[in-house]
């Protein structure tokens, strides 16, 4: 009976976003901060990076890989990103059983007021001091319950301005109830070490292009050099040299497949001084040459 109610709720689930996914691969909705995913085919492992977010699969699956550990994530799951870190994902779908799922951007203004608002923890609740970034997480109730909310907004524009703020809140404090609410805590908590290697990695994204040295993004995170390349590592499983190595290279696989930038020009654009350099660490990451990039569109997790 249990098993039954749950495969309902989730083809309910199912319906709602297939109805707004027009088509495969993500498609955004009347939410900044929310955007739908369908596939309706297997898809083999791939790099990918994203903004912090919850990713939520209502039907088919898929596996995150980071460093030496796997994450799956199926129907009535959701990953928990909290940092934007490189990792590869593998999608299970059919034309028969698609995948559907719906993402939730993590934006840390608004989950540093929901946790200020809960106020601590209460004792004897787990508080990691550096989690990992990534983790997965099966649905209760209250979480299945605030993304159908969600996602029956997006299907009215009037409601969307009104209620979608509300919504989206809903959700992100459905997961800082959840088990894994701690990983979301410590991206707010200033003074932690997740929050600080949090700050190095936002550096990176605005000065990607740029001279970076670990001496630079440790000040940046406010941490002594050994600390700081600990503590990430222990976070990212990278070191803090190979997390912007494989950063400029997805943000070149952007700029060659979204605008179609020649391979020379993106080298330059991304930090690379030499574009043989950058089209070799691109193939040897990827697995294809960056010219071949026109080509080839994915998937993301």
């Amino acid at each position: 009976m249990q098993l039954t109610r749950h495969l309902d709720e989730n083809a309910t689930l199912v319906s709602l976003i297939r109805s707004l996914a027009h088509r495969p691969g993500w498609v955004d909705t009347l939410l900044p901060e929310v955007r739908l995913i369908s596939a309706f085919s297997y898809m083999g492992s791939s790099p990918q990076i994203y903004e912090p977010s919850l990713m939520i699969v209502a039907q088919g699956s898929k596996v995150a890989f980071l460093g030496q550990r796997s994450f799956e994530y199926g129907a009535g799951h959701y990953l928990i990103q909290a940092l934007s870190v490189p990792f590869k994902c593998e999608t299970f779908a059919a034309p028969e059983m698609p995948l559907y799922g719906v993402s939730v951007t993590i934006e840390r203004n608004l989950l540093a007021e929901l946790v200020q608002a809960m106020g601590p923890l209460a004792e004897g609740e787990s508080h990691l001091q550096t989690p990992e970034s990534m983790t997965s997480v099966q649905f209760d109730v209250g979480m299945r319950e605030s993304v159908e909310r969600l996602l029956r907004c997006l299907h009215d524009p009037v409601e969307c301005r009104v209620m979608g703020q509300a919504r989206v809140r809903d959700v992100l404090y459905s997961a800082l109830r959840g088990p894994q609410a701690g990983v979301l805590r410590a991206l707010v908590e200033q003074q932690g070490h997740f929050a600080r290697v949090a700050a190095s990695i936002h550096y990176q994204h605005e000065h990607f292009a740029e001279p970076l040295h670990v001496e630079t993004l440790a000040r940046c995170a406010n941490m002594s050099v050994s600390s700081f390349h600990e503590h990430f590592k222990r976070t990212t499983l990278l070191s803090p040299v190979q997390y912007l190595k494989r950063l400029r290279l997805l943000k070149a696989q952007q700029l060659l497949v979204v605008e179609g930038m020649g391979v020379a020009q993106v080298a330059l654009r991304v930090g690379y001084q030499s574009a043989s350099q950058f089209s070799r660490e691109y193939k040897r990451y990827f697995e294809r040459s960056p010219g071949q990039e026109s080509s080839w569109l994915g998937i993301g997790a």
